[in-house]
């Protein structure tokens, strides 16, 4: 008797576990890391990533966030319908001087799996930065 009970609940298991999905079959992104490259000390950058449901119903984002309150990825409200696309923004405020990565999160209703996103850059002080620009409006004195 606990033979076939065990071989019911694995079986039982085993239907619940495929039936849900996996977000890679049903959302695309664009890109899963962004670089913002070297940016200014104190002036905030945003990113949108594109997510296109490529599943055959509504998709639906119950939340999105970040790593650390220095990265805000904005809510997506709408459910982004069968073969659609909808932007996520996300801003890093770039105040602390230091090079970065920070993990954006997104959880997709009926998934159990967190899609993970990231962006990446440097934060130069506002003398570095000046000085980077002013480097590369110099002219290439080689031929």
């Amino acid at each position: 008797m606990k033979k076939i009970l065990f071989a019911s609940l694995m079986l039982a298991f085993s239907v619940v576990t495929f039936a849900q999905s996996k977000v890679d079959a049903t959302v695309k992104m664009n890109t899963e890391r962004h670089d913002f490259g070297k940016i200014k000390q104190g002036e905030p950058v945003t990113y949108a990533f594109e997510i296109k449901n490529v599943g055959d119903k509504p998709l639906v984002v119950e939340n999105s966030w970040a790593s650390c309150g220095c990265t805000t990825p904005e809510k997506i409200t709408e459910p982004i319908q069968p073969g659609a696309s909808a932007k996520l923004k996300v801003q890093y405020n770039a105040a602390a001087v230091a090079p970065f990565t920070k993990d954006v999160n997104i959880k997709f209703a009926g998934i159990d799996e967190v899609k993970i996103v990231k962006i990446v850059g440097e934060v130069l002080s506002a003398e570095a930065y000046a000085e980077l620009q002013k480097q590369s409006a110099k002219p290439n004195s080689k031929s």
